[in-house]
């Protein structure tokens, strides 16, 4: 059986391990995050949502996800 690499990033400051290829898409379903409702930074730059399953993670990443929050 094939062994699976991990890598690190960081997620909004914290260290994460996820498996080696993992593309953004599938880390923020597996997080069950509301696509619609968050901004996703990856290294200082805001993502277009559209490419997300095109971004593999790499080693040292850092993402933050950021929530809207409506109010008045």
């Amino acid at each position: 059986m094939k062994k699976i690499k991990k890598i690190k990033i960081r997620l909004n400051g914290k260290e994460k391990q996820i498996s080696e290829n993992s593309k953004i898409l599938k880390l923020i379903n597996d997080l069950k995050i509301p696509i619609k409702k968050v901004a996703i930074e990856l290294n200082q730059e805001i993502l277009d949502k559209k490419k997300l399953n095109n971004i593999k993670l790499k080693k040292n990443d850092k993402i933050e996800i950021v929530h809207f929050i409506g109010g008045g």
